[in-house]
């Protein structure tokens, strides 16, 4: 029998279709899941493939071609340490794993040493795209050691998405890298989402805009600077009827999101390194209080808003230049969201030794992955620009783009206001774009506070050195 280019555990959704896209490019893939029945069927659904099922690990190991190649696509946490406690013992050095799964980054830190000290190559590897991308084209982050890398790079640039014939996957880095990356990719996410919803708010609830007015508007937006795959499945959302009521489907999901945890170690990272990412921490914030649904249908009986009343009033005047507005308030805010995630990326590449591209990153967020825009060549276009960007606020192009559309923000913020609407996300955005233009913030107070009751002392502006002042002795 043909020995196998590559194996993969665990085939749930993601894991068939990453183990389709492989064949569908040519290789041999041997194939093993916990439940083996599950194995046994995937292959029978696909004959005539190049697929090896595998009852046992140790079938799974002798029917690779060496180095041998196994890629883990299973639940974070346990569950990998649990697949890489069996599976290491039967390797050989030389030998690699990758995770392919949600991993936290630390965990793979630790697994990268752990295995390096068997003599076996570990890459974490993020991938982005959800079960469509898995089949047809994800976007890849993968991290470790170079060589480990150098033998799944052939495999890793025929599966992933192409943009203008570029591959969207590129070394990214030592160790956790990858999975770093792809964690900060799923916090950019989450305010990428969250800033789309609360666009949707003012425009449905704000402007009264119904369901197919909404989807010309997000059309009419995804042919322009907002194109991504986020604003073109929002449009496709709103075409949808629900067959039992007659109405838009959108309008009866409960508006109760969920999570994965992704967004929460974003934002608890960021705070780790000392990072402001305050678009991306009030998504994750958005998430966690719609959770609280039952309360807060008493307290919208309970607590008026602005009309005195429990829902928000319309707007009157020209919907038309408000939408607008609207539509430059969610590109400035989005400009804000993207300078705070690759900020931290920023911080991250010192703090652990990365040596990230920040280019190449935005180059294969492109296609494949969820947050896949047009705005994204922007990003890239930066970098090569300056290499050592401090903060995309601060590019030529991206100065320009904010200076032309704070004021719709700032408008757009103000009806929002004014009609109870909830907007973390844009007021954060804003919030961090006028803190970050600041040469003068009101924290000189602050550490008068935490000098007069604890002595943690001050620096002066008019001379080096650290004082501290007794508060409360009368001149």
């Amino acid at each position: 029998m043909e020995k196998a280019d590559i194996a993969l555990i665990g085939l749930a959704v993601m894991g068939q279709n990453l183990v389709l896209n492989m064949e569908r490019n040519g290789y041999q893939v041997a194939v093993y899941n916990r439940t083996t029945q599950t194995m046994r069927e995937f292959v029978a659904a696909h004959p005539g493939k190049k697929l090896t099922g595998c009852a046992t690990l140790e079938e799974l190991v002798a029917a690779l071609d060496r180095p041998r190649k196994v890629m883990l696509m299973v639940k974070a946490g346990p569950p990998v340490d649990a697949v890489i406690r069996e599976l290491a013992p039967l390797l050989a050095p030389g030998d690699l794993i990758v995770d392919g799964g949600n991993s936290f980054f630390l965990d793979t830190e630790r697994r990268a040493n752990e295995l390096a000290a068997q003599g076996l190559l570990f890459l974490g590897t993020g991938v982005s795209g959800g079960e469509e991308g898995a089949l047809w084209g994800p976007s890849i982050m993968p991290g470790g050691q170079p060589e480990a890398y150098a033998l799944v790079e052939d495999i890793f640039r025929a599966i992933a998405a192409k943009v203008d014939g570029e591959p969207c996957v590129t070394y990214i880095g030592p160790r956790g890298a990858g999975h770093y990356v792809k964690m900060v990719h799923n916090g950019i996410e989450y305010a990428d989402m969250q800033l789309i919803a609360e666009a949707y708010d003012i425009l449905h609830r704000g402007l009264r805009q119904d369901a197919h007015q909404l989807v010309q508007i997000f059309s009419t937006w995804n042919r322009g600077e907002l194109n991504s795959y986020l604003i073109e499945i929002t449009a496709e959302i709103f075409k949808r009827i629900d067959p039992e009521t007659g109405q838009p489907l959108v309008d009866v999901v409960l508006d109760e999101a969920q999570q994965k945890g992704t967004g929460k170690w974003t934002s608890q990272n960021a705070l780790d390194l000392g990072v402001p990412i305050p678009t991306i921490n009030a998504a994750v914030e958005s998430r966690i209080i719609s959770a609280f649904k039952q309360e807060r249908v008493v307290a919208s009986q309970l607590l008026p808003g602005p009309d005195g009343g429990d829902r928000a009033g319309g707007v009157a005047g020209p919907s038309e230049v408000l939408i607008e507005e609207v539509r430059d308030a969610l590109y400035m805010a989005k400009i804000c969201s993207y300078a705070q995630g690759m900020a931290l990326l920023r911080a991250a590449a010192k703090e652990y030794h990365y040596d990230l591209k920040y280019g190449e990153i935005a180059t294969i967020w492109r296609g494949g992955c969820i947050i896949r825009a047009r705005f994204l060549n922007r990003i890239r276009e930066a970098y090569e620009r300056d290499p050592g960007l401090a903060n995309l606020l601060l590019d030529e192009s991206f100065r320009a783009e904010v200076a032309r559309r704070q004021g719709a923000l700032r408008h757009i913020l103000q009806v929002a206001i004014g009609l109870g609407l909830p907007c973390l996300a844009f007021s954060s955005g804003l919030a961090y774009y006028d803190a970050y233009r600041t040469a003068r913030l009101p924290a000189n107070l602050t550490q008068a506070q935490r000098d007069y009751f604890g002595a943690h002392t001050y620096r002066r502006v008019d001379r080096e050195g650290v004082f501290h002042t007794e508060w409360t002795l009368q001149s």
